[in-house]
């Protein structure tokens, strides 16, 4: 599975990666090492992507700034929901604000991802990565390997972070899509609304079929999101614009 060339490349580049953080950080963590070097590794993924990120925050202020006219133009067209559609899409393409900008940081992260998982999942030129462990549980096990004590354990505190994440991160997308007024008329707006919303829980899904290693990533990552959603988002003051 996942067995071609490029990512067999990228595997075993990153597992060169993971290795050298992970010796380095031996004398500090011991036996987490491992665990900690899955941790620096995602954060360094994150920040070779935050450019992006802050270009997708100014797309949603743009976006913000719009909603007037977004209101006009659905008072203008409720009878009438595929002009409406229409227009409104054209309105955020001459803002130059697409309404599913948004998803292009998590796209670019997938690559990443399944790195990962190719990483703890099939060994594939990572030496012995495959025996490290976390809290007891090796990095390459999946929930239903094993159901003792520290797996569940293990497995239970990631999934709990990664829905507890999943549900403020809906909830930060239901506002925003009704502080941007994002196109939810006609059927294709409708769906696109009702889905936006249950993106972040997909996460956990996911999480329920990967090695714990890419669980560790993927809480990691969440995490960060998040953070950069309390911080990049924040209200800003009048006339300042984000770089």
């Amino acid at each position: 599975m996942l067995a071609f060339a490029p990512l067999h490349t990228a595997a075993s580049a990153a597992a060169a990666v993971v290795t050298w953080l992970a010796d380095t950080l031996v004398p500090l963590t011991g036996g987490a090492a491992m665990a900690a070097a899955i941790v620096l590794f995602t954060i360094g993924v994150r920040l070779l992507i935050w450019p992006l990120t802050v270009a997708q925050v100014r797309g949603e202020r743009r976006r913000a700034a719009l909603a007037p006219e977004v209101r006009d133009l659905q008072r203008r067209y409720a009878d009438d929901p595929a002009r409406l559609q229409s227009e409104l899409f054209a309105l955020y393409r001459r803002a130059g604000a697409s309404p599913v900008a948004g998803c292009l940081p998590a796209l670019l992260q997938a690559p990443f991802f399944l790195v990962m998982y190719r990483l703890f999942a099939t060994g594939d030129g990572t030496g012995g990565l495959l025996d490290e462990r976390l809290a007891g549980v090796p990095l390459g096990w999946h929930l239903g390997d094993g159901l003792s004590g520290p797996v569940l354990a293990v497995f239970g505190v990631l999934l709990a972070a990664l829905l507890a994440l999943a549900w403020w991160s809906s909830r930060r997308a239901r506002r925003a899509a009704a502080a941007t007024g994002t196109p939810t008329a006609g059927p294709g707006g409708a769906l696109l609304g009702r889905l936006v919303p249950l993106l972040p829980y997909t996460t956990l899904l996911v999480a329920l079929v990967v090695p714990l290693a890419a669980v560790l990533y993927l809480v990691i990552s969440t995490g960060w999101t998040a953070l950069e959603q309390a911080v990049l988002r924040r209200p800003q003051p009048e006339g300042i614009d984000m770089h």
